[in-house]
């Protein structure tokens, strides 16, 4: 492993994220916001986004078990490819078709080659690294994640607004071919592993090890798994279903400025979660895992001012102005609670098994998201004169969750790298 953190493999890895990243980033806002922008329909947006999650679901710990038994170079490059094939046939049938079906069909796809491939980089990264510097290098991944997120809806929004959904293809596809290229040039050191069973039995024997592992060995991380479950269901869901409606529907935009503000709003996002990033970059191991609940406290208080401007009929502009800076600082809270926990996770669990315990846990904790979101879309279409109350009730249901993530996460506190020195069965042999 090499020591210097910005080594030639590392650096292509960012880079290769920062390219993927934004066209991914500039498909997922253009795709369901051209389907809100045909149908109005909240409850068919919450729908397919919905189903669309799904898929990352399922494929999340698949893709974790494929990270942990093959290169992961060639993971990140062939889904790469995979995802520019994808895009470049809907370019060519989505005016022909019907566009619901066929939308849910493609993002669903989409979202599938995602969850497979980001176990692949979060298991790079400790290979990659050395362990003292494993929180800058995850610090800095999140950041490209937040620098894509902030490129991707902004230009996506410009271009959306003035050129059409076609554009908005033509930027991803190129972006992953782009990306898939560079990506042939990083190297991770892999050792095959000299498996005999079928791939049947290869993945049942890997989540048994997984759940053996979170729930037994570490049911600390368990317990967090499923409490990042529900605040998915309650908090992740608002944030990803409300916006869009809050902005182009709600505080009555035009069409065209709607999608161009909405756009700003998503960077404003991610600009959040940059910053967040740097936080922890500069701050690294002061910042302390037991304190998680204060952030999570800190995102579920976003939640009001949001409410109260729908709730008092604001300025459609001094609204959308609240609105984006609170969700700048929740993406900030939540950014720097992320990190620290993906670092814990990381420092705790065996290098075998990282990369399928990181999937694994990306997959229960999304699991809270496709159930909000129809949750969400149903309650925003009846609801429609009385939105605040959605945020109202989500903020009261969120209050008890940070108590119980105080409990959980005051026990984190004396996890260390020790620990994974302890069950990291290369270091027993």
């Amino acid at each position: 492993m090499n020591t210097n953190l910005w080594n030639k493999d590392y650096t292509l890895v960012v880079l290769g994220q920062i390219i993927s990243l934004f066209g991914n980033n500039v498909l997922r806002y253009a795709l369901p916001l051209y389907l809100l922008n045909q149908t109005g329909s909240a409850k068919l947006y919450g729908l397919v986004l919905a189903l669309s999650f799904i898929p990352m679901i399922l494929f999340a710990p698949i893709g974790g078990i494929v990270a942990d038994r093959v290169n992961k170079r060639n993971v990140m490059v062939g889904l790469d490819f995979l995802t520019a094939v994808v895009v470049t046939l809907f370019s060519l049938t989505y005016q022909s078709m019907n566009l619901t079906s066929l939308l849910i069909i493609v993002l669903m796809v989409l979202y599938a080659i995602q969850g497979a491939y980001q176990p692949a980089v979060q298991a790079s990264i400790p290979i990659l690294v050395s362990k003292h510097q494993l929180i800058k290098g995850n610090a800095i991944i999140n950041m490209v994640n937040s620098l894509a997120g902030i490129l991707g809806p902004v230009l996506g929004g410009l271009i959306f607004a003035g050129f059409g959904l076609q554009r908005i293809l033509y930027v991803g596809i190129v972006c992953f071919v782009f990306s898939a290229t560079m990506e042939c040039f990083i190297s991770i050191p892999y050792t095959k592993r000299q498996d005999q069973k079928r791939f049947k039995a290869i993945v049942k024997s890997d989540l048994n090890e997984s759940l053996d592992f979170i729930f037994k060995k570490q049911p600390q991380i368990g317990k967090a798994a499923l409490l990042l479950t529900m605040i998915n269901l309650v908090f992740s869901a608002l944030v990803i279903i409300g916006m869009p409606i809050l902005i182009n529907l709600h505080l009555g935009f035009n069409q065209d400025v709607g999608n161009r503000l909405y756009g700003y709003a998503q960077g404003m996002l991610a600009l959040g979660g940059l910053s967040g990033g740097l936080l922890v970059s500069i701050l690294g191991n002061r910042i302390k895992v037991k304190r998680g609940a204060s952030y999570i406290f800190f995102c579920t208080l976003t939640l009001l001012p949001i409410g109260l401007v729908i709730a008092f009929n604001v300025p459609q502009m001094a609204a959308y102005l609240v609105i984006v800076i609170a969700s700048f600082l929740m993406m900030l809270a939540s950014t720097v609670f992320n990190i620290i926990t993906i670092t814990t996770v990381q420092k705790m669990t065996p290098v075998l098994l990282i990369g399928k315990v990181m999937a694994f846990l990306t997959g229960l904790v999304l699991f809270g998201n496709p159930i909000g979101q129809l949750i969400y879309g149903y309650l925003f279409d009846s609801l429609a004169g009385h939105i605040e109350w959605i945020y109202y009730g989500a903020f009261v249901i969120c209050l008890p969750l940070t108590y119980i993530a105080s409990k959980i996460y005051r026990n984190f506190e004396g996890q260390s790298p020790q620990t994974n020195e302890l069950i990291d069965p290369l270091n027993q042999a």
